[in-house]
Protein backbone atom coordinates (compact mmCIF):
# COMPACT_ATOMS: atom_id res chain seq x y z
CA UNK A 1 0.00 0.00 0.00
CA UNK A 2 0.84 3.49 -1.13
CA UNK A 3 2.12 6.05 1.96
CA UNK A 4 0.96 8.98 -0.67
CA UNK A 5 -2.08 10.79 0.63
CA UNK A 6 -2.06 9.02 3.85
CA UNK A 7 -1.73 11.04 7.74
CA UNK A 8 2.01 10.46 9.32
CA UNK A 9 0.86 8.29 12.21
CA UNK A 10 1.49 9.54 15.79
CA UNK A 11 4.54 9.54 17.10
CA UNK A 12 6.82 11.57 20.21
CA UNK A 13 10.12 11.56 20.01
CA UNK A 14 13.38 13.74 21.10
CA UNK A 15 15.66 15.57 18.50
CA UNK A 16 18.47 17.89 19.35
CA UNK A 17 18.62 21.56 17.53
CA UNK A 18 20.56 24.46 18.09
CA UNK A 19 22.33 23.02 21.44
CA UNK A 20 19.15 21.86 23.14
CA UNK A 21 17.22 18.86 23.63
CA UNK A 22 13.45 19.51 21.60
CA UNK A 23 10.58 17.43 21.56
CA UNK A 24 8.78 16.74 18.56
CA UNK A 25 5.23 15.04 17.46
CA UNK A 26 3.04 14.90 14.74
CA UNK A 27 1.23 17.44 16.35
CA UNK A 28 4.40 19.61 15.12
CA UNK A 29 3.18 19.20 11.72
CA UNK A 30 -0.47 20.44 11.13
CA UNK A 31 -0.53 23.92 9.50
CA UNK A 32 2.73 23.62 7.87
CA UNK A 33 4.83 21.44 4.75
CA UNK A 34 7.06 19.54 6.46
CA UNK A 35 10.22 17.50 4.92
CA UNK A 36 11.02 14.01 6.90
CA UNK A 37 14.58 13.51 5.18
CA UNK A 38 15.67 9.41 6.89
CA UNK A 39 19.43 8.76 6.65
CA UNK A 40 21.02 5.26 7.40
CA UNK A 41 23.18 6.61 10.73
CA UNK A 42 25.27 9.18 12.17
CA UNK A 43 29.19 9.74 11.41
CA UNK A 44 29.03 7.44 8.06
CA UNK A 45 29.64 8.89 4.47
CA UNK A 46 26.71 9.58 2.13
CA UNK A 47 25.10 11.32 5.26
CA UNK A 48 26.87 14.47 5.64
CA UNK A 49 26.55 15.10 2.12
CA UNK A 50 22.67 14.99 2.03
CA UNK A 51 22.26 16.83 5.20
CA UNK A 52 24.74 19.66 4.14
CA UNK A 53 23.31 19.60 0.73
CA UNK A 54 19.60 20.52 2.79
CA UNK A 55 21.28 22.93 5.54
CA UNK A 56 22.97 24.85 2.16
CA UNK A 57 19.60 24.93 1.11
CA UNK A 58 17.58 25.60 4.23
CA UNK A 59 17.01 29.36 3.91
CA UNK A 60 14.86 28.77 -0.08
CA UNK A 61 12.78 25.85 2.33
CA UNK A 62 11.99 28.16 4.95
CA UNK A 63 10.69 30.99 2.81
CA UNK A 64 8.20 28.52 1.22
CA UNK A 65 7.14 27.63 5.02
CA UNK A 66 8.56 24.43 5.08
CA UNK A 67 10.70 22.64 8.28
CA UNK A 68 12.80 19.91 7.48
CA UNK A 69 13.10 16.72 9.86
CA UNK A 70 15.93 14.90 9.71
CA UNK A 71 15.72 11.22 11.00
CA UNK A 72 17.88 8.32 11.99
CA UNK A 73 17.93 5.61 14.56
CA UNK A 74 20.48 7.34 16.08
CA UNK A 75 19.76 8.72 19.71
CA UNK A 76 20.04 12.48 20.56
CA UNK A 77 22.97 12.73 22.34
CA UNK A 78 24.63 11.20 18.94
CA UNK A 79 22.87 13.79 16.98
CA UNK A 80 24.83 16.13 19.42
CA UNK A 81 27.77 14.40 19.59
CA UNK A 82 27.54 14.90 15.12
CA UNK A 83 26.87 18.09 15.34
CA UNK A 84 29.54 19.22 17.60
CA UNK A 85 32.24 17.18 15.64
CA UNK A 86 31.78 17.72 12.20
CA UNK A 87 31.77 21.54 10.38
CA UNK A 88 29.04 19.82 7.90
CA UNK A 89 26.63 18.96 10.36
CA UNK A 90 27.37 21.81 12.64
CA UNK A 91 25.76 23.94 9.88
CA UNK A 92 22.45 22.01 10.44
CA UNK A 93 19.78 24.66 11.40
CA UNK A 94 16.59 22.38 11.30
CA UNK A 95 15.79 19.14 14.10
CA UNK A 96 17.70 16.26 14.27
CA UNK A 97 15.24 13.64 15.37
CA UNK A 98 16.36 10.36 17.19
CA UNK A 99 14.23 7.42 16.72
CA UNK A 100 16.20 4.50 18.78
CA UNK A 101 12.59 3.29 19.46
CA UNK A 102 12.59 2.50 15.72
CA UNK A 103 8.48 3.42 15.66
CA UNK A 104 9.01 6.42 13.08
CA UNK A 105 11.20 4.78 10.50
CA UNK A 106 8.50 1.72 11.07
CA UNK A 107 5.37 4.43 10.94
CA UNK A 108 7.36 5.66 7.61
CA UNK A 109 7.79 2.35 6.17
CA UNK A 110 11.78 2.57 5.88
CA UNK A 111 13.20 0.27 8.49
CA UNK A 112 15.35 -1.97 7.65
CA UNK A 113 14.48 -4.52 10.27
CA UNK A 114 17.84 -6.46 10.45
CA UNK A 115 20.27 -3.61 10.46
CA UNK A 116 17.94 -1.35 12.66
CA UNK A 117 18.92 1.49 10.41
CA UNK A 118 16.89 3.62 7.94
CA UNK A 119 16.55 3.74 4.21
CA UNK A 120 17.19 6.99 2.62
CA UNK A 121 13.83 8.05 2.10
CA UNK A 122 12.31 11.30 1.37
CA UNK A 123 8.92 12.24 2.52
CA UNK A 124 6.88 15.68 2.12
CA UNK A 125 4.46 16.09 4.09
CA UNK A 126 0.96 18.76 3.68
CA UNK A 127 -0.23 21.20 6.08
CA UNK A 128 -2.75 18.46 6.89
CA UNK A 129 -0.19 15.84 8.09
CA UNK A 130 -0.73 14.05 4.88
CA UNK A 131 2.07 12.43 2.33
CA UNK A 132 2.31 13.93 -0.94
CA UNK A 133 5.62 12.91 -1.94
CA UNK A 134 7.73 9.86 -1.08
CA UNK A 135 11.17 8.81 -2.44
CA UNK A 136 13.55 6.01 -1.36
CA UNK A 137 16.95 5.59 -2.99
CA UNK A 138 19.21 3.16 -2.06
CA UNK A 139 22.04 3.50 0.77
CA UNK A 140 24.89 3.93 -1.96
CA UNK A 141 22.53 6.86 -3.64
CA UNK A 142 22.23 10.69 -2.09
CA UNK A 143 19.90 12.91 -2.96
CA UNK A 144 19.78 16.58 -4.46
CA UNK A 145 18.02 19.12 -2.22
CA UNK A 146 17.39 21.36 -5.11
CA UNK A 147 15.60 19.03 -6.81
CA UNK A 148 13.66 18.12 -3.23
CA UNK A 149 12.91 21.79 -3.18
CA UNK A 150 11.27 22.04 -6.85
CA UNK A 151 9.27 19.58 -6.10
CA UNK A 152 8.01 20.65 -2.92
CA UNK A 153 6.96 23.74 -4.94
CA UNK A 154 5.30 21.72 -7.17
CA UNK A 155 3.38 20.27 -4.49
CA UNK A 156 2.68 23.43 -2.94
CA UNK A 157 1.38 24.41 -6.05
CA UNK A 158 -1.12 22.07 -7.38
CA UNK A 159 -2.57 22.08 -3.55
CA UNK A 160 -3.21 26.13 -4.14
CA UNK A 161 -4.24 24.89 -7.93
CA UNK A 162 -6.53 22.12 -7.74
CA UNK A 163 -7.44 22.20 -11.22
CA UNK A 164 -3.93 21.94 -12.59
CA UNK A 165 -0.94 19.97 -12.64
CA UNK A 166 3.07 20.15 -12.69
CA UNK A 167 4.27 18.38 -16.13
CA UNK A 168 8.14 16.89 -16.22
CA UNK A 169 10.78 19.21 -15.34
CA UNK A 170 8.30 21.96 -14.01
CA UNK A 171 10.21 24.70 -12.60
CA UNK A 172 8.15 27.66 -10.45
CA UNK A 173 7.36 30.05 -13.10
CA UNK A 174 6.43 27.79 -16.02
CA UNK A 175 3.25 26.54 -17.46
CA UNK A 176 1.45 23.74 -15.87
CA UNK A 177 -1.44 21.64 -17.34
CA UNK A 178 -5.04 21.41 -17.14
CA UNK A 179 -6.04 18.21 -17.09
CA UNK A 180 -9.13 17.44 -19.70
CA UNK A 181 -10.00 15.35 -22.18
CA UNK A 182 -8.82 17.63 -25.11
CA UNK A 183 -5.01 17.20 -23.80
CA UNK A 184 -5.43 13.29 -24.21
CA UNK A 185 -3.43 11.94 -27.07
CA UNK A 186 -2.13 15.69 -27.89
CA UNK A 187 1.00 15.65 -25.30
Amino acid sequence: MSLINTEVKPFNATAYLNGEFVDVSDADLKGQWSIFFFYPADFTFICPTELGDLADNYDAFKQLGVEIYSVSTDTHFTHKAWHDSSETIGKLQFPMIADPTLRISRNFEVLIEDAGLAERGTFVVDPDGKIQIVEINAGNIGRNAEELLRKVKAAQYVRANPNEVCPAKWQEGEETLAPSLDLVGKI
